[in-house]
C-alpha cells in the first residue's frame, strides 16, 4: 500500500539569467490641449458647417451664428464715422477763419476716435458671430444645441482636441518613484521609455517617454502621478481613452522556475524544492 500511495513528479532545474519584465499601472489619456469651444455672442445658430468627430484645421468654420444684427451695428458706426469726419473738416475750417476756437475742433477730433473706436468694436462682436477652430483638431460631442437654436452668450456648442500628441497620467508606488529618481540621478538618463497597452490587449505601436511628475504624494494612496507622451500619428488615440502603462524593469541574473511549478497561498507563492535525497 505504502507503494501505491507515491506518485511520481516530473522535476527540472531553474534557469538563471538577465531578462526585462513589465511594472504595470493602470492608465488615463488626455489630449494635450482639449477645450470647450463657447458661442461669444447671443443669437440664432444659422449653420452648423461641421459633424462630431469630425478632424479639423485650424481657423476652419464650425458655426455661424445669424450676424444681422451685428452688421447693422457695423454699418451705423461706419455712418457716425464719416460724419463725424465732416464735423471735424468743417470745425478745422472754422478755426482757420477765427469763427470758433481750436477747443471745439479739438472735442470733434475726439469724439472721432470714439467713434472709430466704437466701430472697432461693432467689427468685434460681428466677428464672434463666426466660430472658428483655434487649432488643428477632433470635433467632440455637440452640446443642447440644434441649427436654428437661439444660443445664449458662452453657451457650450461642442469641444476640441488635438490628437497628434497625447498625455497618458498613471499612478506609481513610492518605491518605483524612489528608483526612477535614483536612476536619473545616476546618470540613467532624463527620459525613459514606456509602452501602452490598449484594452484589446495589444500594445501600440509607438512607444512613450516619461515627461514630468506630479508635485506631491497622494494622501489615500501612498502614489504619485507620472505624465508619459505618445505620438498619435494614425489619430488611434483618443481623449478619455484607459489602457495599461507597460514599465520595463531589468533584473539582473533572475532565477526563473515555470509557474505552474508554484501554488499560492493567501498572498504568498511557494515552490518544492528536490534536496540530494530526491
Amino acid at each position: 500500500d505504502e507503494e501505491a500511495s507515491q506518485t511520481t513528479y516530473q522535476v527540472s532545474k531553474p534557469l538563471v539569467q538577465d531578462l526585462t519584465l513589465n511594472d504595470e499601472y493602470v492608465c488615463q489619456i488626455r489630449a494635450i490641449q482639449h477645450i470647450e469651444i463657447r458661442s461669444l455672442e447671443k443669437g440664432y445658430l444659422e449653420n452648423v458647417l461641421v459633424d462630431e468627430g469630425q478632424t479639423v484645421k485650424k481657423g476652419q468654420l464650425l458655426f455661424q451664428i445669424k450676424p444681422s444684427v451685428y452688421q447693422a451695428d457695423v454699418q451705423k458706426s461706419e455712418a457716425e464715422v464719416e460724419l463725424s469726419k465732416i464735423e471735424l473738416e468743417n470745425n478745422q475750417a472754422l478755426v482757420d477763419k477765427d469763427i470758433i476756437s481750436p477747443t471745439e475742433a479739438a472735442m470733434s477730433a475726439a469724439k472721432l476716435n470714439k467713434v472709430k473706436a466704437e466701430l472697432e468694436l461693432a467689427k468685434t462682436h460681428l466677428g464672434f458671430t463666426e466660430i472658428r477652430a483655434p487649432f488643428d483638431g477632433l470635433i467632440g460631442r455637440f452640446g443642447d444645441i440644434r441649427l436654428g437654436s437661439l444660443l445664449e452668450e458662452n453657451q457650450l456648442l461642442t469641444t476640441l482636441s488635438d490628437t497628434h500628441r497625447l498625455w497618458v497620467y498613471f499612478n506609481v508606488p513610492e518605491a518605483q518613484y524612489l528608483d526612477y529618481m535614483e536612476h536619473k540621478r545616476q546618470g540613467g538618463g532624463g527620459t525613459q521609455s514606456v509602452k501602452l497597452e490598449l484594452a484589446n490587449n495589444k500594445i501600440y505601436p509607438e512607444p512613450g517617454t516619461i515627461e514630468t511628475i506630479q508635485s506631491d504624494f497622494s494622501n489615500t494612496s501612498g502614489n504619485i502621478a507620472f505624465r508619459a507622451s505618445f505620438s498619435n500619428p494614425h489619430a488611434l488615440l483618443r481623449y478619455g481613452q484607459t489602457g495599461k502603462i507597460l514599465w520595463p524593469k531589468d533584473i539582473k541574473q533572475a532565477v526563473m522556475v515555470p509557474q505552474k511549478s508554484t501554488f499560492e497561498i493567501l498572498d504568498k507563492r511557494f515552490i518544492y524544492v528536490v534536496d540530494k535525497n530526491g
